[in-house]
């Protein structure tokens, strides 16, 4: 109980430490209140604004929440899962449009792949002490690198693009540090970062990516590490073209202390070029994920990157994990060196269901980004309305809450499951759930 803890500090630093380890040590419970800011610093004797400045970090990091004159309470929910929770169930013949998964029918048999792996490891198991790489999917990833212009770096394997960036963000930052994300962006990430104990600091883009003047802004105010996608940028569809990414190279080459971490998740279902930032800056990662073209529950991410930050990873992996598993990166590889995906043919598809979807809703007057991808972006003016009544319509869709941290509200829907009857009436469903209810009139 609170009556048993007593926070202790000085500094805001210390302060909001204290609270941490006491619900890390479930010595403050979920839902718990915590004492009004001028009692505290009464008690601690300190100043108000430093208790206040404490407190905001702990929001920050997803450790407590503010309700008004409710005060501030230990959150309920864990800090990583608060994006995640944001999410709309598609009841019983409703369209399901939100998970923002994959066409199940556009990536690979797994059979011939999972099969390889098991007659490999049949005749030499794996063990112990060997390789965390294995050395045919190392040398196919890096010819792919190669050819789309990443520079030269060593090659490791995480599972998933999640675990990869994570992995980068703590091999070089510490709590408090500032990381510039875009908005609206990736929910995952935009919940790694606080949950991290780093503090995001969100920076608009367009359809061409990371606006440059945002970039510069951020880490003008003391960004230590900036996270962009390539394409297919979640959920708005963005991709960095020619002139964008010469644009934030210029910036870049200004901060090259900053730790630049690029995803490129949309590899293989994605029809435009690679234009990479990787070396602007001293230190940087680039990864790349199996998951939208292979399948997620692959779990395999490859990401390269400067000597130090590879190594860095690669030490902290082996008293964790230790590798990711080489059944899983052997099939992988078998995947790459077999063309599984006919990644022309994936794009195409996807293609054509995003690019119809946002022609038909600009037929009707609505707004719409889908550059490339798998998933559309809409602007609205109520969020919450928009998402219930295109529910009531039969359309379950993802409330941009799950994306956004100050950029304006909107809803993602992702193309996957839709066939070319399905565009004009989920258009239709849109644009009448996008505009604002009609005020009732009393005669």
């Amino acid at each position: 109980m609170l009556e048993e803890y007593r926070i202790v500090g000085r500094r805001a630093s210390e302060i909001a430490a204290s609270v941490e380890r006491a619900v890390g040590a479930g010595e403050l419970v979920p839902g718990q209140a915590l004492p009004p800011m001028r009692e505290l610093a009464a008690r601690l004797e300190v100043n108000p604004n430093t208790v206040a400045a404490a407190y905001r970090t702990l929001r920050e990091r997803g450790v407590i929440e503010t309700a008004g004159r409710r005060g501030s309470r230990v959150r309920l929910r864990p800090a990583g899962t608060v994006r995640g929770s944001l999410r709309v169930e598609a009841p019983p013949g409703v369209r399901d449009l939100g998970e923002g998964n994959p066409d199940p029918a556009l990536l690979p048999s797994l059979d011939g792949a999972l099969a390889t792996a098991a007659r490999a490891y049949a005749k030499r198991p794996g063990m112990y002490g060997e390789a965390r790489v294995d050395p045919e999917l190392e040398a196919l990833v890096r010819a792919a690198l190669d050819a789309d212009g990443v520079p030269a770096g060593p090659v490791a394997i995480a599972s998933g693009s999640l675990d990869a960036i994570e992995r980068v963000l703590v091999a070089h930052l510490k709590p408090g540090d500032a990381v510039a994300v875009e908005d609206p962006g990736w929910g995952a990430l935009l919940d790694l970062v606080p949950a991290l104990g780093l503090r995001p600091v969100p920076i608009a883009l367009d359809d061409e990516g990371p606006l440059p003047d945002e970039v510069e802004r951020a880490l003008n105010a003391g960004a230590r590490a900036l996270v962009v996608t390539d394409r297919a940028q979640n959920p708005t569809g963005a991709a960095i073209g020619a002139a964008r990414a010469e644009e934030l190279r210029c910036v870049l080459a200004g901060h090259r202390g900053v730790l630049l971490i690029e995803d490129d998740h949309g590899h293989a279902i994605v029809n435009l070029p690679l234009y990479p930032l990787a070396g602007a800056t001293d230190r940087w990662a680039f990864v790349r994920s199996v998951a939208k073209a292979y399948g997620p529950d692959l779990r395999v991410a490859a990401l390269t990157g400067d000597a130090v930050t590879v190594d860095r990873v690669l030490g902290r992996q082996q008293l964790g994990p230790g590798w990711v598993s080489r059944l899983l990166q052997r099939a992988v590889a078998h995947l790459l060196a077999t063309g599984a995906v006919d990644s022309d043919a994936v794009a195409r598809a996807y293609g054509e269901r995003r690019d119809a979807l946002v022609q038909a809703l600009m037929e009707r007057g609505v707004e719409a980004h889908g550059r490339s991808g798998m998933n559309v972006w809409v602007p609205v003016s109520d969020e919450t309305g928009a998402v219930a009544r295109l529910l009531n319509a039969g359309w379950a869709v993802a409330p941009g809450a799950r994306f956004r941290v100050a950029a304006p509200q909107g809803i993602r829907l992702t193309v996957s499951p839709l066939t070319a009857a399905d565009i004009a009436p989920l258009a239709d469903a849109v644009a009448a759930a996008a505009q604002p209810p009609r005020p009732m009139s009393y005669g």
